[in-house]
């Protein structure tokens, strides 16, 4: 079945970085487009990072653009979030999501980042 598993998540001060991993299995990973999201608190979920199927193109929040980069290993099967100069705001549970045109998104089960001295 599929499966997203999202890894890397923890406690970090303020301008660490953190480098978030999200493996896939059980669909055809280079045909999806990959993205990472985040909900804290109180809040919706929000779109970090989107990366297409070979990866020529990326796109950021605003809140993280120059911070965060989106990449991902189709070999691997694997999208990865380094996420450099965190801040306190970066806190929040971050997901992984595939998808395509046609196919209803999946979600991994979320990793928690914490930014905070």
């Amino acid at each position: 079945q599929v499966q997203l598993v999202e890894s890397g998540g923890g406690l970090v001060q303020p301008g660490g970085s953190l480098r978030l991993s999200c493996a896939a299995s059980g669909f055809t990973f280079s045909s999806y487009v990959m993205s990472w999201y985040r909900q804290a608190p109180g809040n919706e979920r929000e779109l970090v990072a989107v990366i297409t199927s070979f990866g020529g193109y990326t796109n950021y929040a605003d809140s993280v653009k120059g911070r965060f980069t989106i990449s991902r290993d189709n070999a691997k099967n694997t999208v990865y979030l380094q996420m450099n100069s965190l801040k306190p705001e970066d806190t929040a549970v971050y997901y992984c999501n595939a998808h395509r045109a046609g196919s209803p998104p999946w979600w991994g089960q979320g990793t928690q980042v914490t930014v905070s001295s």
